[in-house]
């Protein structure tokens, strides 16, 4: 256990230290009465007073109990004869006895020797006893001096009664210094006994006037600084000893708390120089944060003690004064300003808790609102207050601290005490409109009193604004009970003036009247339609509350709407079967009885009449084959028909009876359609003739569509489904595998007509799903006849019949045509090319033909065919290089990129230029001139495609043998010179060589020959 676990702040409550005896110090006296003494405690009564900054605190000690410094000491001994002299006639007193004792002993050694020297022998003896009786008596003057200075201090029953001139009066009047050990002894055992009195037991705080006392008390001593610090740090020792006897946790505690107020306490007695006086680290092996920590808490409460004395009616003079007792305890501004705004807060929350306790009383009187606003209001003029004097001139002599109200870190600071804050917030803004309006002064006090509670700024909004609501839906009633409202010139003036008073926003207002007049219109149509008077009634509701047109009809649409659509839903339930008169009428009723638009009628049936549609969809995308699909869609045909048809005749007023009329612009666009799509069968029957359309009955509405429920890939599937259905027929499986096609009439035509308009296609997308099976049809006929892609005459006959029996425009089938036969072109040509069966003329005879065979022929074989067709050039064996056809005419037949061409070009000729050369030698090593003479002019037709540098060889003789055989072929002029040049031959050796022709090729095979 170390010293230095003393300073740990405590963990557990205190208990109230045990009286135990303090020991006297030992190394202070040894020699003075052992008296046992008990460590008391006396009270010094501090009156304090706020009203004015002059009045500071008077300490007025009680009386102590009478052993506080313990009991009266008494002389022993020669103490009492010396308590009774003076230092004069004791230092006189002193002489005579030493003076008799020498003459004495004198006139015995004298008279008995008979000798001088035994008269100086016992003159000797004899002083020697008298100077022994003198020291004795000379000695114990320090003690008698302790005691008497003792008697003093103990028989004072107020230690302030203590004077200094007094203790100097009695180490005068024994002629003996405040620094002779035993005076001094005594005076430090004083200060040790009142010092540990005064300081309070371990579980109780300090009163703040404990430094003041020590200090007194100390200078009434004389005792000096360093004499005193050490008495301080005795204390600490007996503390800490007492801390290892008492063993248990709560005495620890409590000696720990006593050790911490020690500290604290000897640091203010000796200020700056208790950093050397008081060595606690060194002693007690506690550290520089420990000893911090004891001063900060300690001042702390000796702060919040002073703090208490601050109520709501704090002024500028208390806080003057809590600032100077700041720094006397030694607190820093951030712990003091904590500290003052816990107070501040603290009573707040008194006040918020009364507020709360009064509105949460189930037996509470009528003026109970009134006592929460009041609660409230001191807490807003506290807030104020404390605003007002941060703001104040001398702000920087007040307490730190001061400024506006926080709850934060408080007893209402968290989630589960919001809801009580609202609670008196609400209160707070229903007193503020009790009168029916809102005043200035009442807006900031929110401001304030939202700031005090830490609401959000949402959440203070979402109560004004509810409490604001009521109370303008109460004005607004009474004015129109009272007819203010009705009477008033301009209604929306009187509305915006109603606003402005309660300070609510007119977006807001705007919405409550809508559901004023919501609420009224639900009220008219309880019965299922609207009457004249109820028109009339609303009209005028709407007027005074100025709600707009565009409300109005949104009100309509969904209040209205909502029984409407309830009322179609039970139309539509009834099903095909269960559509009689009563359903008629009460959808007829329910149309024109609510005041609905035609347009919003149709709207809210046609979103009731669409979702069964999608149902009915569903379930046939769900079938397994195709005439299950066709199954389900003819139900889908037939609900429309006989339901929804009825249903939107019923909305409109009309008669089922009657058709549709349809626009002239579509039936115009019909006819040009049909003039030019009029052969394909499947399309002619979709429009059967009236025979038929009497006999089918009445055709289904088109109003209501699923064009925007489903893409239109979706719907043209559907319809082509139903349109196979039609070619096809009706398939029914028999066992064994087999099955009957049981072929329909023409009426499935019509029925496919019908699905077109529930679907929503157009005549234009109906036209393309007809004309796409026709081509498909058409198609799968023409491949199997035109399978070699060879077009006869008796194939084309066959093809004409084909195209008349689908019914296909003839544009339409000669394109089919075309694209088969030129993919079948286009696979034998390009076999062709990759064969090498087609050449550059054959390519320009078919594009002389019409054939397009940019797509037949691939890019990548046109660039194959053009290379191939350079490097014949290249190998032709003519020595002609004509760049327009190759650089331009060629890439332009064959469609491939010029530049790229190029690139070709001189990639070939830079390949075969070396490779003539060497063709060339070869050929005449093997005496094949004519094939010496093809080598060299293909060297020189790549020369010119890109012309190169004069060639090198191992022999010579071979270059002069190729140029002699090149002249004997009488080339051009140029040929024969650039050939020179290339072979690197002189003019001279040139000349040379043309006259010697044949004589040297004969010599050179013979040579050749020979070395053979």
């Amino acid at each position: 256990m170390t010293p230095s676990t003393i300073l740990a702040p405590p963990s557990t409550p205190h208990r109230p230290l045990l009286r135990s005896p303090f020991l006297n110090p030992t190394p202070l006296r040894a020699t003075t009465t052992s008296i046992q003494t008990q460590r008391r405690r006396f009270r010094v009564s501090i009156p304090r007073s706020s009203a004015t900054p002059s009045d500071q605190p008077s300490v007025a000690a009680a009386s102590p109990p009478p052993d506080v410094f313990g009991g009266p000491k008494e002389l022993t001994g020669i103490q009492p004869l010396v308590e009774k002299l003076s230092p004069p006639l004791r230092l006189a007193s002193s002489a005579i006895i030493f003076a008799g004792a020498v003459a004495a002993g004198y006139g015995l050694g004298s008279r008995f020797g008979q000798t001088r020297n035994a008269a100086l022998g016992g003159a000797v003896a004899l002083g020697a006893a008298g100077g022994a009786a003198v020291y004795a008596l000379n000695a114990c003057v320090p003690d008698v001096a302790a005691v008497e200075l003792h008697n003093y201090v103990a028989g004072n029953d107020d230690p302030k009664a203590v004077k200094k001139e007094d203790i100097e009066g009695i180490a005068k009047k024994y002629g003996v210094s405040k620094q002779d050990e035993a005076f001094n002894a005594e005076l430090c055992d004083l200060y040790c006994r009142f010092v540990s009195t005064v300081i309070p037991p371990g579980s109780e705080d300090l009163k703040g006037d404990e430094v003041d006392t020590i200090v007194s008390f100390k200078n009434s001593l004389g005792i000096d600084d360093p004499e005193a610090a050490a008495m301080h740090m005795e204390i600490g020792r007996r503390i800490f000893r007492q801390r290892l006897e008492t063993g248990d946790r709560d005495g620890d505690l409590e000696q720990r708390r006593a050790f911490q107020k020690l500290i604290y306490v000897s640091t203010l007695v000796f200020g700056d120089a208790s950093s050397f006086l008081l060595p606690w680290k060194r002693v007690f092996k506690v550290t520089d944060s420990q000893v911090e920590i004891a001063i900060r808490d300690n001042a702390q409460r000796l702060y919040a003690t002073k703090l208490k004395s601050v109520g709501r009616d704090v002024g500028v003079d208390q806080l003057v004064i809590l600032r100077e007792a700041q720094r006397v305890y030694r607190l820093s501004d951030e712990h003091a300003a904590d500290l003052f705004t816990e107070h501040t807060r603290k009573l707040v929350e008194q006040h918020i808790s009364a507020a709360l306790s009064i509105i949460k009383s189930r037996t509470r009187a009528g003026q109970g609102m009134t006592k929460v606003v009041e609660e409230l209001d001191k807490v807003l003029s506290l807030n104020n207050l404390l605003i007002s004097l941060k703001s104040h001139p001398d702000a920087d002599r007040f307490a730190p601290g001061v400024g506006p109200v926080s709850l934060f870190g408080g007893e209402f600071d968290g989630d589960r005490k919001m809801d009580d804050l609202k609670l008196l917030f609400r209160a707070y803004v229903t007193d503020a409109l009790s009168g029916g309006h809102m005043e200035e002064n009442k807006l900031s006090a929110l401001n304030q009193l939202r700031n005090i509670f830490g609401l959000g700024k949402r959440e203070a909004e979402a109560v004004v604004l509810d409490v604001t609501s009521k109370a303008y839906r109460r004005r607004l009633s009474q004015a129109v009970t009272g007819g203010q409202l009705e009477m008033a010139d301009s209604k929306a003036a009187f509305l915006q003036n109603l606003c402005d008073e309660l300070h609510f926003d007119p977006q807001k207002a705007s919405q409550i009247h809508e559901e004023i007049y919501r609420q009224k219109l639900q009220q008219c149509v309880a019965d299922g339609e609207l009457s004249e008077e109820d028109v009339a009634v609303l009209l005028r509701l709407r007027v005074m509350l100025c709600v707009p047109q565009q409300t109005v009809e949104a009100a309509h649409s969904d209040i209205c709407g909502s029984l409407f659509e309830k009322v179609v839903k039970e139309a539509i339930a009834s099903g095909v079967d269960g559509y009689d008169a009563d359903v008629k009428q009460a959808v007829r009723k329910a149309a024109h009885g609510l005041r609905l638009t035609r347009e919003t009628a149709m709207s809210i049936a046609s979103k009731a009449v669409r979702k069964i549609f999608i149902n009915f969809i569903k379930r046939a995308r769900a079938a397994g084959n195709r005439t299950e699909t066709a199954k389900e869609l003819k139900k889908l045909i037939a609900f429309n028909s006989l339901v929804v048809t009825e249903l939107v005749a019923d909305i409109k007023g009309e008669s089922s009876e009657t058709p549709p009329e349809e626009p002239k612009k579509e039936q115009e666009k019909q006819v040009e359609e049909d003039e030019e799509w009029g052969s394909i069968q499947t399309l002619r029957k979709i429009k059967p003739d009236k025979e038929l359309v009497a006999k089918m009955g009445k055709p289904g509405q088109t109003e209501i569509t699923l064009k925007d429920d489903l893409p239109e890939r979706d719907r043209t599937d559907l319809y082509k489904t139903y349109l196979l259905f039609c070619l096809t027929g009706e398939v029914t499986r028999i066992p064994f595998g087999a099955q009957i096609t049981t072929k329909k009439d023409d009426s499935e035509y019509v029925l496919l007509n019908q699905l077109g308009g529930i679907l929503g296609l157009t005549s234009k997308e109906i036209v393309e799903v007809h004309r796409s099976l026709a081509e498909q049809a058409f198609r799968q006929q023409a491949e199997v006849i035109l399978a070699d892609g060879q077009l006869t005459k008796a194939r084309v006959e066959q093809l004409n019949q084909l195209q008349k029996q689908v019914g296909l425009p003839s544009e339409y089938s000669q394109k089919i045509i075309k694209n088969i036969t030129t993919t079948k072109m286009a696979a034998a040509i390009e076999t062709a090319i990759g064969q090498g069966r087609l050449n550059i003329k054959q390519i320009r005879e078919l594009k002389e033909a019409s054939v397009d065979l940019d797509n037949m022929i691939s890019e990548s074989l046109r660039e194959n065919l053009f290379k191939k067709t350079v490097d014949e050039i290249f190998s032709s064996g003519t020595g002609e290089f004509d760049e327009e056809e190759v650089y331009e005419k060629i890439p332009a037949d064959l469609n491939i990129n010029v530049e790229k061409a190029k690139g070709v070009v001189h990639e070939l000729a830079q390949s075969r230029l070396s490779n003539s050369l060497i063709q060339a030698v070869s050929l005449l090593r093997q005496r094949n001139r004519q094939g010496v003479v093809s080598s060299l002019n293909d060297l020189l037709a790549c020369d010119k495609a890109v012309p190169a540098k004069p060639l090198s060889w191992e022999v010579p003789e071979e270059l002069a043998d190729l140029y002699t055989i090149y002249v004997k072929s009488e080339p051009a002029p140029e040929k024969l010179s650039r050939l020179q040049s290339l072979l690197g031959i002189s003019d001279s050796t040139a000349a040379t060589l043309q006259e010697m022709g044949d004589r040297v090729l004969s010599f050179g095979a013979e040579e050749e020959k020979f070395v053979f």
